[in-house]
């Protein structure tokens, strides 16, 4: 599933074609992806120019100027990516966007995941799908303290606990055991114990890790390609993600990357630098 870092650099390429346009034309060639897509859909959307275009944890959000934002995720194998108005539609092309400059912005999506809605402005925060999201973790107000504050309490292992978006908003699977790798902080250990040094040395290599991938145009493991269609290249940069088996780039010994499995996923970590 494309995680934070994805779905920003989507947002990125996204929005210089997207901002100042009016959407002259809709194609919409299903009547549902995840969830069944909002009633007059394409109706609702023809005619509207788009005002901004921006994430929320893993959505996309497209601010319309009727006081409406389109709400996308792009859930296991969606792309939404830039094309020609005149290009033939792929099988999985689920909705179309024709801009008034002649560029199309294309929802493909294989396994249909994904999911779009139709919102008020004035209610987005309230949203069921926005409501209950953490800090956003490259926001301003994320630091040591606050992932502290989000952790108290809380008797998971730290992997499973970055990986509720109610804790922290956007973290995944794979940036999360790179984050973890390193703040030097065993994915095993209890959130509650990520506090003081442990909590002010994790925030900053989240952000980090995140803002590298961000700079790499994330990672293409499978589905995800860039808005442009170009793959990301963060995954050359992994230190533990899918590197089972492989000497630990942070240590000098024989120790070698271990996999486990948390919560039905799969955990990467050195067991000699992580503790």
């Amino acid at each position: 599933m494309p995680e934070l870092p994805e779905v920003e650099t989507v947002c990125r390429g996204l929005a210089p074609i997207l901002e100042g346009q009016k959407l002259v034309r809709v194609v919409q060639r299903r009547a549902d992806l995840r969830f069944p897509l909002p009633e007059r859909f394409a109706e609702r959307l023809e005619g509207r120019r788009v005002l901004s275009v921006s994430r929320r944890a893993k959505y996309i959000l497209t601010e319309l100027d009727d006081a409406e934002v389109l709400i996308t995720h792009l859930g296991m194998s969606g792309r939404m990516f830039i094309g020609e108005a005149a290009r033939p539609p792929d099988a999985h092309d689920h909705v179309i966007l024709e801009t008034e400059a002649g560029r199309a912005v294309v929802f493909n999506d294989a396994r249909r995941f994904g999911m779009m809605d139709l919102v008020p402005r004035a209610g987005l925060a309230s949203h069921k799908l926005l409501r209950d999201l953490g800090p956003e973790p490259l926001g301003n107000a994320f630091d040591g303290a606050l992932l502290s504050a989000r952790l108290e309490g809380r008797r998971t292992p730290i992997k499973s606990a970055l990986l509720d978006q109610r804790v922290v908003a956007g973290l995944g699977n794979i940036y999360v055991s790179e984050a973890l790798h390193r703040a030097g902080i065993s994915p095993r250990r209890s959130a509650a114990t990520v506090a003081g040094r442990r909590a002010e040395l994790l925030a900053p290599a989240i952000r980090a890790v995140l803002e590298e991938a961000i700079a790499a145009g994330g990672s293409t493991l499978r589905d995800y390609v860039q808005a442009s269609g170009e793959l990301g290249y963060f995954q050359h940069a992994f230190r533990v993600y899918d590197r089972e088996g492989q000497p630990c780039p942070g240590c000098s010994g024989a120790c070698r990357i271990r996999r486990i499995v948390q919560s039905g996923r799969s955990t990467y970590y050195c067991p000699t630098r992580q503790r």
